[in-house]
């Protein structure tokens, strides 16, 4: 199991900015695509952004296109989103997850199943 922590959430104001970080623990998290998802009350887990391993390309769910960007720091074995211009709708339970996956491509879906850590608590206020 590839073990990451997420930090960085946190309460903040409509049109302000967090960046979450999703740190690899005993793995180098480069080498694998690596996905960040949120989930809200009463709502199904949801696809926000991904990044493929060791460069690869970035997706994002198209609610958030051009107000997220993920983006690596390997010396830090860390993926970052950094999230600007937030809304309420927003708010959620943010996870990250590395996953395998062949080549520079990712998926932003879900997995269908598997374990999921803690995460980190986004709060917008209006």
């Amino acid at each position: 199991q590839l073990q990451v922590v997420e930090s960085g959430g946190g309460l903040v104001q409509s049109g302000g900015s967090l960046r979450l970080s999703c740190k690899g623990s005993g793995f180098i998290l480069n080498d694998y695509a690596v996905g960040w998802f949120r989930q809200v009350p009463g709502k199904e887990r949801e696809g926000v952004s991904c990044i493929g391993s060791s460069g690869g390309v970035t997706n994002y769910a198209d609610s958030v296109k051009g107000r997220f960007t993920i983006s690596r720091d390997n010396a830090k074995n860390t993926v970052f989103l950094q999230m600007d211009r937030l809304k309420p709708e927003d708010t959620a339970v943010y996870y990250c997850k590395a996953r395998f996956q062949p080549g520079p491509e990712c998926d932003v879906r879900p997995p269908p199943f598997g374990s999921w850590g803690q995460g980190t608590q986004v709060t917008v206020s209006s």
